[in-house]
């Protein structure tokens, strides 16, 4: 694997900075938002990519692949996975989280063979959820203006650094020869969209306007990561002020008008997941969680 310099970090924040003025001409009416015009038009092509390519792709790899299988592969390399979010426990110095995590990964590496199947979660293991941009959150980094990047699809000025470094620590970087490696990151993107063609229904019917939903309950759910589902609870400012702090809304206004807010939904090229509907940011997701699967398949 090659280093990772300080020069190709610049090289990826200027490619994001070049990305976001794409969209100054946005009527600003988000402060988290800025560049709305250029989110919306990406938005529309992953939601293109996706609908011409990745969705039937996935639908046929449904239909042939047993449900065991399925599991089966989806386990693997949620056991790769599982070696950045041991590195990131470190980078936060949860060291306890980061033995846990540990053990995952060697036993189900060695007793679930090659991670094949999930023996640590029936040991009591928990799986867990950590990447560089929620690390570097814990250190007081905010999120930044909102981007959907191409292919990748909802993100922030953070996050798609976070998710630049996250994807030089992959297991999948040692796979020298190039080939299978490709063959690799195909199957995992397309095995992460194939495990959301249920519950995709479910989420369009919550959707008015989905690009806003996703924006918002993806601002809120990474929120809700980097407090690990506690954030602080302090009034969302709507005005001029755009260094307002990271910070939800609870207020009455707020969930009456967002009340299905709290998750993420993004169906791009390249990602999908499950995504839950809730009416705090402290509760625990259970229909869909696109975000969490973006990351899972394309680390």
């Amino acid at each position: 694997m090659q280093p990772m310099t300080l020069m190709s970090i610049i090289r990826f924040i200027l490619l994001l900075v070049g990305l976001s003025l794409g969209g100054c001409a946005s009527s600003h009416h988000n402060p988290k938002d800025p560049f709305e015009s250029f989110n919306r038009g990406m938005y529309q092509f992953n939601d293109t990519v996706d609908k011409a390519v990745l969705k039937p792709v996935a639908q046929g790899y449904s239909n042939v692949m047993p449900s065991p299988a399925k599991t089966a592969v989806t386990n693997f390399f949620s056991n790769l996975e599982d070696v950045i979010v041991t590195l990131n426990d470190l980078l936060q110095l949860k060291f306890v989280q980061a033995l846990t995590d540990c053990e995952r990964v060697l036993f189900n590496s060695t007793f679930g063979i090659f991670g094949l199947i999930d023996v640590a979660s029936n040991m009591g293991l928990e799986k867990r959820d950590e990447d560089f941009g929620q690390t570097l959150g814990h250190w007081g980094i905010r999120s930044g203006p909102y981007l959907v990047l191409p292919f990748f699809g909802p993100s922030s000025v953070r996050d798609g650094i976070g998710l630049y470094v996250d994807s030089k620590t992959s297991m999948l970087k040692e796979v020298d020869h190039i080939p299978t490696r490709n063959e690799m990151y195909a199957t995992t993107t397309v095995n992460t969209r194939a495990n959301l063609l249920d519950q995709e229904e479910i989420l369009e019917e919550a959707m008015i306007d989905p690009y806003s939903f996703q924006r918002d309950a993806y601002l809120q759910h990474r929120q809700s990561k980097v407090y690990d589902g506690n954030p602080p609870r302090e009034k969302f400012d709507d005005g001029e002020n755009g260094n307002t702090p990271d910070k939800t809304s609870t207020n009455s206004n707020q969930e009456n008008k967002q009340s299905a807010l709290d998750e993420v939904a993004p169906v791009t090229a390249s990602v999908a997941a499950d995504n839950t509907i809730f009416s705090a940011p402290q509760q625990k997701p259970s229909v869909v969680r696109i975000w969490l699967a973006q990351r899972e398949g394309i680390n």
